[in-house]
């Protein structure tokens, strides 16, 4: 995989961790009450609300992000498997808890779920893949 494509899988990453790391950091409430929108409810329907944890969760992913700003920013192909390596560690985890836990789901929210963090799986094994060179057309 190129050094630019996998430039952009990060963008990728970066974007899901500032959503998710703005919104649980600086809104726990409402990260517990509506993530993933408003209706959904996948974070209340797994247990009480902790404002300590969800500000942790919130902090975790901000701390994802800059890290994954830095590859972006600065790419080389040893900080972008740092960055998948750290984001895979954190995924892999984050997938299997979730998907030992759907129960609580109807079906839409069970494959939002594992669709969800399943791409966040694959996007951390692409900064992972070897290095390609860039094509000259």
């Amino acid at each position: 995989m190129t050094l630019s494509a996998k430039r952009a899988v990060a963008a990728l990453l970066a974007v899901a961790a500032a959503v998710i790391g703005v919104w649980a950091a600086a809104f726990p409430l409402s990260f517990y009450r509506d993530f993933p929108f408003p209706g959904r409810n996948w974070v209340s329907a797994l247990g009480p609300y902790n404002e300590h944890l969800t500000r942790d969760v919130g902090g975790l992913f901000l701390a994802l992000l800059v890290m994954t700003v830095w590859a972006i920013r600065r790419p080389s192909p040893a900080v972008l498997r740092m960055t998948g390596g750290a984001w895979l560690i954190f995924t892999a985890e984050h997938l299997v808890w979730h998907a030992l836990h759907l129960d609580v789901f109807p079906t839409v929210d069970k494959v939002g779920n594992v669709v969800s963090l399943g791409a966040m799986l694959v996007a951390s094994l692409l900064l992972l893949l070897p290095d390609r060179p860039e094509r000259l057309d």
